[in-house]
Parts: structure tokens; C-alpha cells; sequence
């Protein structure tokens, strides 16, 4: 178990990579407290809702940064899209449950729940959305994330971290969708 200070010091190095990927179009920490924080990424992506909603659950391995895996190959992740479904990351013995889909409705909205990465090891929960919205002739995906629960560091200075991630996360998605579904880079 790593010191009480150890998963700030792996999320301070995940902001210094997140620092050197452009923003989405639209990121925002909506609030952020000592118990918890909420975050919304938005991206408009040139497909219809249902393509980007596809492209979200079958190609997860295809847009999904590598380098937040766990093991370093986003070909073993999966999304299970239907109430109690997982999204897992499977590589042979090692294997990670991410979140537990919790509600789903094709090309609108698929909800998550659980918490991501360093989050699942401090025993903070969260709920995560992929909210799909025709818009312009395409379709606004927003990745809304809140997070919360105990911990003895405050949570509201995770807020940044976690949503520079989530904006690389949303990122990839929408750069897989824009190319016409080729490989979204790593």
C-alpha cells in the first residue's frame, strides 16, 4: 500500500502528461470540495449519436489512452453495455473491474459507477456518465465524473488532475470518431 501521500504523487505525474495533450473544447471542474468533486469534459464529434455511442462501448481498446491502463494495453479493456456490465481490462490473470455500468440508453447515455484508477485503491466511489446529444450535425459527448467518499487528503485538489485525464480520455474517443474510426493515437 503505497504512503498516504503516494496517490497524489502518481496523480501529480499523470498532470505533467496530461500538460502536454491539448485541451478538449470544453473542460471544466464544476465543483470541488475536501469530500469530493465534480467534473464535466464536452467534445463535438462530426457522427450521429448512436455511431459516437457505438464507437464509445465496441472500440474501447481503439481510442482508449494506453497509458491508463493498468497493464499498458488498451486492446484488454471492454464495456459490457447493459445494466450490471462491466468495464473491465483483462489480461490473462491480471484483471481490473473499472466501473460497473449502472444505466444504459443507446446513443443518449451510458451511466458508470465505481472509481478510476488510483481512486478504486483509496475507496472512493463515483458516478461517471457518457451523455450522447445530437448537435450541429453531429453529436456533443459530454464525460460528466463525481467522485467522493473518505479520505484523509482533500479531494478537492484531485479535481485538476482528474480532469485533465478525463479530458485525454474524452479526447481519445472523439479523435478516433473524427478520423473515420482509424486508430485515435496513443
Amino acid at each position: 500500500m503505497p504512503a498516504r501521500g503516494g496517490a497524489v504523487k502518481t496523480l501529480a505525474g499523470v498532470v505533467l502528461l496530461g500538460l502536454a495533450v491539448a485541451a478538449p473544447v470544453q473542460a471544466a471542474v464544476k465543483d470541488a470540495q475536501p469530500n469530493g468533486f465534480t467534473l464535466e469534459n464536452s467534445e463535438w464529434v462530426p457522427v450521429a449519436p448512436q455511431v459516437a455511442y457505438a464507437a464509445l462501448v465496441n472500440d474501447v481498446g481503439r481510442w482508449w489512452p494506453a497509458d491508463h491502463t493498468w497493464w499498458g494495453d488498451a486492446s484488454k479493456l471492454s464495456i459490457s453495455d447493459k445494466a450490471g456490465g462491466c468495464f473491465c481490462e483483462i489480461d490473462g490473470a491480471q484483471q481490473a473491474w473499472h466501473m460497473t455500468v449502472t444505466f444504459t440508453d443507446p446513443g443518449k447515455l451510458m451511466r458508470m459507477t465505481g472509481g478510476l484508477g488510483p481512486l478504486q485503491g483509496m475507496g472512493l466511489h463515483g458516478a461517471l456518465e457518457w451523455r450522447f446529444v445530437e448537435e450541429n450535425g453531429g453529436t456533443r459527448i459530454t464525460l460528466w465524473y463525481r467522485a467522493g467518499g473518505y479520505t484523509p487528503d482533500d479531494l478537492g485538489k484531485f479535481a485538476p488532475v482528474v480532469d485533465k485525464v478525463q479530458g485525454l480520455q474524452l479526447g481519445g474517443l472523439a479523435t478516433f470518431l473524427r478520423k473515420g474510426n482509424e486508430r485515435a493515437p496513443r
